[in-house]
């Protein structure tokens, strides 16, 4: 008998890292621009910091719902009649839910409170907007998938 490989065992944990990256990436840009953006408007450094956020959770909520929603379709079909099982989406929804609350609220908290530090400290908005957000991201990365373990997220 052998043994699965690593990413064979592990391919819903890999996806799921993958999609969050993929969808950081594109909320990363984003929030680095809206930041320049809005500092050419006004001087607000909080208010930057928290319209910053809300571009990126604008870009990101629906890129990894879409993306995490592709990776498991087959597995919200009940293979008996081929028909989409709603206990199971639920039931992952859930899931999801318990997993990113926490690590939201930590990847928010850090976010803005950085890059309000770093914006009062004369970085350049786009420079602050994204240090911010590598430090966040490292923060929620790992309490997203700590969180997800402990949910048993990725058990079948």
């Amino acid at each position: 008998m052998s043994k699965p490989g690593f990413f064979k065992k592990y391919r819903d944990a890999v996806n799921f890292n993958r999609n969050i990256i993929i969808a950081g990436a594109g909320a990363f840009f984003t929030g680095a621009l809206v930041a320049q953006l809005y500092a050419g408007h006004d001087g607000n450094d909080l208010a930057n910091s928290a319209l910053t956020l809300a571009a990126e959770y604008s870009i990101y909520i629906p890129v990894f719902a879409f993306l995490f929603y592709w990776d498991n379709r087959s597995k919200y079909v009940d293979p008996a009649t081929g028909r989409k099982d709603g206990r199971k989406i639920r039931t992952d929804i859930k899931k999801l839910l318990a997993a990113f609350s926490v690590s939201e609220v930590v990847f928010s908290l850090v976010k803005i409170g950085m890059q309000y530090w770093l914006l009062q400290s004369g970085t350049e908005a786009y420079m602050a907007a994204m240090a911010a957000s590598i430090v966040a991201w490292a923060v929620f990365f790992v309490l997203v998938n700590y969180m997800a373990r402990a949910v048993r997220l990725f058990r079948r």
